[in-house]
Parts: structure tokens; C-alpha cells; sequence
């Protein structure tokens, strides 16, 4: 079985990705997405977004603690994305990642992410110009959803997918209507993995070891992506993979300091509080004392007052 730290936009960014894949049992990690409308980007953007293609760093495309890390772009035009996906994979990228999923309605608006899904040929000539762009032994794979508002064309972009070249698909178990509203629809999972040939990787309301058992008996499938899960347990693919014991909660908050203490270029004032009280969004359904610790630093500004915060309740 592998594991895939899946692209969370606004979440899983350079320092997230360190913390969560130092546990190891990780496979893959794909980064928040580059959105491409009509330009290249310059190496320095790419590295920015994923700084594990920086040379500086020598990380060689990867987390320290060893984890390949796969740029994924999202656009809707094919020659664009394919200049992009070059440039990713001539950086070090470990293959290029496509996301046809995202069900932002500011990204479906301007024709990307998940309303795609309503074009199976769109998919197919974004997936086969990144094929043409990226050398033969550098992946290419997608993320979809089910489809937009119904399935009903889940298994023809699966198969435009797949034909077009791909490597690899991802498939989040809900439509873009349904965002992320339970249950995940994995049985539906199954029924496209069934008619393609390509590895198929399981997503969606996976926050446990028995979610994920059930999520691969389920769909069929080897291999799982998981997100929101993580962020409510972070050692969750320790837990799935080994049956690791889960993090305790004195843990997670040497965890929080830790992602409090990464240094970001460029970093805007506000970001690191702002995402430490996100984080704890996620944190309180697994972790009783998140509720109670969040309450203390939600109208806190200033990081280093929310550090010495999480300190005390270590």
C-alpha cells in the first residue's frame, strides 16, 4: 500500500509537508497548486511553491525526511499547462501532478479545477500536451472528483485520462456539488478503477486506520491519498501503515511549535498565526484540548504570544 499526502490548498505548504512526512510511511506528496492561465513561470516561482526544488536546499525534489514531492498545476489550456509542466519536471519535480478536481467556485469560474469534469475531451488534450512536455520517465498524473454535479461522466474522463497518457489517478469519492459533505462514494471508486488500467488511488473521508481498511476494500484500490485526516492526527499514515499509536496531544503541540519556528521568504505578517489557528480547526475533532487551547489564542495575534501559549499546555 502506498500513501499520498494529498494537495491541500492553503494547508499543506514546504513546512507542513516537512512535519508531516518526518513520522515517514509517506509514498508521495503533491503541493498546493500552481494555477496556469497564459504564462510561463519562472524557476524562482516554482521553487517558491516548492522548495524542495530549490538546489540551494539540496533536497533533490524531496523532504528531508525522504519523501518525493510532485508539483500539480491547475488551467484549462493545454498548451500553457504543457510549458509549465516542463519547466516543473526540468527543475527536479518527481513527475507532474493535474488537478481536475478543486471545487472553489473563484477556480470553477474561470474554468478550472473540477467544472472540467464536464469536458472529458478538455481533460484529455490538457493530459496529453503535459505527456508530450514531460520527459517519458517523469510520471503524469490527475486528481478528479467524481464529477461536477453527478457522476455520470466520472468513468469517460477516467478513460480520457488514462488514453491520454497518464500514469496514475486520483479520484476524490464526492462531485463538486457535494464538496465535502459525507459519505464519500468509494463503491463508485471501484466501478472506474474496474474499466482502466492504470493505477487507481483512492480519496476522501479517510481519518482512521479502519476508514482507510474500508476505503480499500471498498474501491478496489492498492493505494490511498489522504488530507483532512492528517491534519486531525498527524501521524495518521504511521497509524494506517503500522498501527503506530496515536500522536498524543503533548505531541501535537511540540508539532505546532515546530511549524511556528519554520522561516518563510517573503512571509506576509499574519500568515504563521493565521495558519496555526487553522490547523487547530482540524485538530479539535480528534483532540479534546484543542478546543480548550484554541479558545486561548484565537484572538492572538502576535506568534510569539501564541507560542508561549502552546508551550504551557505541553
Amino acid at each position: 500500500m502506498k500513501i499520498i499526502l494529498a494537495p491541500m490548498e492553503g494547508v499543506v505548504d514546504y513546512a507542513m509537508r516537512e512535519l508531516l512526512t518526518a513520522s515517514g510511511h509517506y509514498d508521495l506528496c503533491i503541493t498546493e497548486f500552481v494555477r496556469v492561465v497564459d504564462q510561463v513561470y519562472r524557476p524562482a516561482f516554482f521553487r517558491k511553491i516548492c522548495p524542495e526544488l530549490d538546489p540551494e536546499l539540496n533536497q533533490g525534489g524531496k523532504t528531508r525526511a525522504g519523501t518525493p514531492v510532485r508539483v500539480q498545476l491547475l488551467g484549462q489550456h493545454a498548451d500553457w499547462m504543457a510549458e509549465n509542466a516542463a519547466v516543473a519536471a526540468d527543475l527536479g519535480s518527481c513527475g507532474v501532478d493535474i488537478n481536475f478536481g478543486c471545487p472553489a467556485k473563484t477556480v470553477n469560474r474561470h474554468r478550472g479545477g473540477a467544472i472540467l469534469l464536464q469536458e472529458p475531451e478538455t481533460l484529455y488534450k490538457i493530459v496529453k500536451a503535459i505527456r508530450e512536455a514531460v520527459p517519458g520517465d517523469q510520471p503524469v498524473s490527475a486528481k478528479m472528483r467524481l464529477g461536477y454535479a453527478a457522476p455520470d461522466l466520472a468513468l469517460d474522463c477516467a478513460r480520457a485520462i488514462e488514453s491520454a497518457g497518464a500514469n496514475m489517478l486520483t479520484v476524490h469519492a464526492r462531485t463538486k456539488i457535494e464538496g465535502y459533505k459525507p459519505p464519500a462514494h468509494w463503491h463508485i471508486i471501484d466501478d472506474i478503477r474496474r474499466h482502466i488500467t492504470i493505477p487507481v488511488v483512492a480519496n476522501g473521508d479517510i481519518w482512521s486506520r479502519p476508514d482507510a481498511e474500508k476505503c480499500r476494500r471498498v474501491s478496489g484500490c492498492d493505494d490511498i491519498m489522504i488530507g483532512r485526516g492528517v491534519l486531525c492526527l498527524p501521524n495518521l499514515a504511521s497509524v494506517i501503515k503500522v498501527n503506530a499509536v496515536p500522536m498524543l496531544w503533548k505531541e501535537v503541540c511540540g508539532l505546532l511549535i515546530s511549524y511556528a519556528n519554520f522561516t518563510r521568504p517573503s512571509q506576509q505578517r499574519g500568515y504563521l498565526p493565521s495558519r496555526i489557528k487553522q490547523w487547530f480547526s482540524y485538530l479539535k475533532r480528534q483532540y479534546p484540548e484543542a478546543e480548550v487551547l484554541f479558545e486561548k489564542i484565537k484572538r492572538l495575534r502576535q506568534l510569539d504570544e501564541m507560542i508561549a501559549m502552546i508551550r504551557k499546555d505541553r
